[in-house]
């Protein structure tokens, strides 16, 4: 199960996103009680974020800062402290990218939020696109859990 800590979105999105994370936690085959906090910020604080956290002066779509140091597959409970849920770590989406990128790619801003809300989500979990390999791996990932969202390119 996941607690999702979030700002500034509307209602539908904000469901749709909860779904995407359970069924991704599920996916990956994770029953422990966890958080994430996603915020959705302008193109001007995703660039100060993505300057100070990655020293790329740029505007990004989506940036993840995780509080653990899991890999693919890592057992949650070894990160399990004293307190009732494992804090995952925070997922940044530039709302205006995405929906930049929803008409660039010809789907739905929803579909795109929630695409841009599980890439994080995935890097949190220790994903990473950094070889053919790991982006082919995280990909495949991400278009499964979106399949069984019913979230579909369009």
């Amino acid at each position: 199960m996941i607690n999702l800590y979030t700002n500034k979105v509307g209602f539908i999105a904000k469901n749709k996103i909860k779904k995407i994370y359970k069924l991704a936690m599920e996916e990956l085959n994770y029953s422990e009680l966890t958080g994430i906090c996603v915020s959705f910020v302008s193109e001007e604080e995703i660039k100060k974020l993505n300057k100070k956290h990655r020293n790329v002066d740029k505007v990004t779509d989506v940036l993840s800062f995780p509080m653990t140091e899991i890999k693919p597959g890592d057992d949650l409970a070894l990160f399990r402290e004293e307190q009732e849920e494992i804090f995952l770590g925070d997922v940044v989406i530039c709302t205006k990218r995405a929906r930049q990128q929803a008409k660039e790619y010809g789907h739905s801003y929803n579909r795109e939020l929630c695409f841009l809300a599980l890439h994080g989500l995935l890097h949190v979990l220790g994903y990473d696109h950094m070889t053919e390999a790991d982006e082919k791996v995280m990909m495949t990932t991400a278009e499964k859990i979106l399949e069984k969202a019913n979230i579909k390119r369009k």
